[in-house]
């Protein structure tokens, strides 16, 4: 429960970050400039007595890297800036449907029926909760809602595939090195987008992205970890269900964002939904 409500602060503190004018490329780059020694010592640390990667290896955990962690926090970020926190997290918490959908596409694993009607229940809470946002802020929550939604299918690319490496290396050793090469990606997309004057921020920005790469990135990653480990990935999946709700809850109190009828129905519905899929999936 710590753990995804630590993940769930992530979107409190980018949308807070944005009140002192910076941008999402400038932002990630120093979120991950301040995890990095984090991953990289993880990486060491469950590398130690272990075989070398192969070259196959390596071109999995780059893919992996790219897709799950570089791309999936670029276009969240990005999306960030002109959707609430509370939207940004119910459409990151379709998750499950969109590996389901990838699973039927990639590899032909029929989907059954109670999951379709799960997915269904989620994606309508989804769409009440766009469209009541679209009605107070415009046509820009179309292209923010857009990005999250991509980045959320990034990570279930990367959740797709990643399977077999796990299997080889460890789940440890693939998270601290596929998050290794992302952090060296994003600050590689600053230094190659911005001037060197970009990163002239607010010091309020500096200690938020700290906090950021700390509490809300790396922490989060070893607490669920640890989670999987006792109680199993399936339960600690439906702990995670907090997220959501925690999200929402720091929104109200944090940003000042409305919470509406609407934005609970959107909860109450998407939770459910993929608690469905999640149990369907299960049986």
């Amino acid at each position: 429960m710590l753990g995804s409500i630590a993940f769930s602060g992530k979107a409190i503190i980018v949308k807070l970050a944005y009140r002192h004018g910076v941008d999402a490329v400038t932002l990630i780059m120093y979120r991950m400039l301040f995890a990095l020694p984090i991953f990289a010592a993880m990486a060491w640390w469950a590398s130690r007595s272990k075989p070398a990667l192969t070259r196959q290896d390596w071109f999995g955990v780059l893919g992996l890297g790219i897709t799950g962690y570089y791309l999936a926090s670029f276009l969240d970020f990005a999306g960030l800036a002109y959707i609430s926190a509370s939207l940004e997290r119910l459409i990151l918490y379709l998750n499950p449907t969109l590996v389901l959908l990838l699973g039927w596409v990639l590899y032909k694993r029929p989907v059954g029926r109670l999951q379709a009607v799960g997915m269904g229940i989620s994606y309508l809470g989804v769409v009440l909760v766009f469209g009541h946002e679209v009605k107070l802020e415009g046509g820009d929550v179309a292209l923010g809602a857009l990005l999250v939604f991509l980045s959320a299918v990034s990570y279930a690319i990367y959740l797709s595939y990643s399977g077999e490496l796990v299997q080889r290396l460890g789940s440890l050793r693939l998270v601290g090195l596929a998050t290794t090469v992302a952090c060296g990606l994003c600050i590689a997309q600053f230094l190659l987008l911005r001037p060197m004057t970009a990163a002239l921020v607010a010091p309020q920005v500096i200690w938020l992205s700290i906090l950021n790469a700390t509490l809300c990135t790396a922490v989060p990653v070893l607490m669920v970890m640890m989670a999987i480990e006792r109680i199993g990935a399936g339960l600690a999946a439906q702990t995670g269900m907090v997220g959501p709700m925690s999200t929402i809850l720091m929104g109200v109190l944090i940003l000042g964002e409305p919470f509406t009828a609407w934005v609970a129905a959107g909860t109450v519905l998407v939770i459910a939904g993929v608690f469905v899929v999640s149990r369907a999936g299960r049986v």
